[in-house]
């Protein structure tokens, strides 16, 4: 029961605090963001939230319902959008591999052995 008050005064903080910065970054971040740093300072034990965190997790499959049924009930429009969707997820996918690329050549590269 403890796990469960400890996420959720997490999550309303994270809600909070999302509110004053203007939703700036979603409630739900900042909560697992001040959860994080509660188990890191060792304000919060890991003992206390670890039951409620398990079961979140093996029910995790039920979170993913309401976005199924949103993409069934959008199914119309994703249908009639698919070709921009389809070259918008194309695009964007290759400016990410180039950027990673490069910037992993640029500062992950193997250091060269000087002679």
């Amino acid at each position: 029961m403890k796990g469960f008050l400890y996420v959720l005064l997490c999550y309303l903080l994270g809600e909070g605090i999302s509110l004053l910065i203007a939703g700036f970054i979603p409630g739900g971040v900042l909560g697992m963001l001040i959860l994080f740093a509660g188990l890191q300072s060792r304000v919060i034990r890991e003992k206390e939230v670890r039951a409620f965190c398990r079961l979140l997790i093996d029910n995790m499959m039920l979170f993913f319902v309401p976005i199924g049924v949103g993409l069934m009930v959008s199914y119309p429009l994703l249908l009639n959008n698919l070709w921009a969707i389809l070259v918008i997820l194309l695009v964007s996918t290759l400016i990410v591999m180039g950027a990673v690329g490069l910037l992993q050549q640029r500062f992950g590269g193997k250091k060269q052995e000087h002679r």
